[in-house]
């Protein structure tokens, strides 16, 4: 390995990353040709082969996956390094890498404009997605931080809540209940729903009130987006139980009504986690900290925020 050289740990990674040499070319502005031949004396260095092919596919070898866990540590350390430089220096810049739950997407970006402002030297790269992609995010480490509402039973991690992230139910202004007061659940009996799609953290709390307290909605749509659900909502296909935050925008809008329901709102909380045991970067131990500050406060404005009928 004394040969190998730090840019084809780079070009490594990259085709690794993407399982082929074409799209790992296209990403660090090199040709295809260039990039095989840098794996190839990356290749020579180890004394193994690090990819296979098999027809049109490119996998790893069993030396491949453990380099390529290696360059990951690699690139992490200096990057961790070059923070801790600038640090040093009296200044917070590097990258912050984020992957959020989907309804997160209404409040993060909102606190991540203060926090940049405060810290320009700070490059955000943002990954919104639902939760099993963001758990295999997780288990790859690809991430500093993650934020979702339901961290994963994992002692494996650490975990710490900070923004109160209440479901409520919505329907259209129109809808006969909207009038009222402190509906009994049951009153959702037969009810057409609109659910999040499955493997949605809201969907499993939603559904797991549901069978506690015996209700049977009809549910005659499954969407993956919080607006598309409100969108429906609007048209009159039926009510749905989305996030308060989903809301935020929606303060001139009057086609939606929060329905007051016995057990609503479901009380969740979003996380912030990290793998047990990793050291985050300068950067990514700021943003944590200023996310438990910071988030409290837009808890409040979100506390304050109200639909009008």
């Amino acid at each position: 390995m004394k040969q190998a050289t730090l840019h084809q740990l780079k070009v490594f990674e990259a085709a690794a990353r993407h399982g082929s040499f074409t799209r790992a070319a296209e990403e660090l502005f090199l040709t295809q040709p260039s990039v095989s031949m840098q794996v190839k004396q990356l290749g020579k260095a180890v004394g193994m082969p690090l990819f296979e092919q098999v027809g049109k596919k490119l996998y790893l070898t069993e030396a491949g996956q453990e380099l390529l866990v290696t360059c990951r540590d690699v690139f992490e350390r200096l990057t961790q390094f070059e923070m801790t430089v600038a640090d040093l220096k009296g200044m917070k810049q590097g990258q912050l890498r984020l992957s959020v739950i989907t309804t997160a997407k209404y409040v993060i970006p909102r606190l991540l404009g203060p926090f940049c402002q405060r810290y320009p030297g700070v490059e955000v790269s943002l990954n919104v997605m639902n939760h099993e992609g963001l758990l295999d995010r997780l288990n790859q480490n690809l991430d500093d931080l993650y934020i979702l509402s339901n961290p994963p039973e994992s002692k494996d991690i650490s975990c710490q809540p900070f923004l109160e992230n209440p479901l409520v139910v919505l329907a259209p202004t129109n809808h006969p209940l909207a009038k009222e007061k402190n509906i009994p659940i049951e009153r959702l009996n037969g009810e057409p729903f609109i659910m999040r799609e499955p493997g949605s953290g809201t969907r499993s709390a939603v559904q797991e009130l549901f069978d506690q307290k015996e209700v049977d909605v009809k549910v005659r749509l499954d969407l993956g987006s919080n607006e598309a659900i409100k969108q429906a909502i609007a048209g009159g296909f039926g009510i749905s139980v989305l996030s308060r935050h989903t809301l935020a925008l929606e303060g001139s809008m009057k086609r939606l009504t929060i329905l007051d329901v016995q057990h609503f709102p479901i009380r969740r909380y979003w996380h912030v986690i990290y793998p047990a045991g990793k050291q985050l970067s300068v950067v990514a131990q700021t943003f944590f900290d200023y996310l438990l500050n910071e988030g409290r406060k837009v808890a409040q404005e979100t506390a304050d925020f109200k639909i009008t009928d």
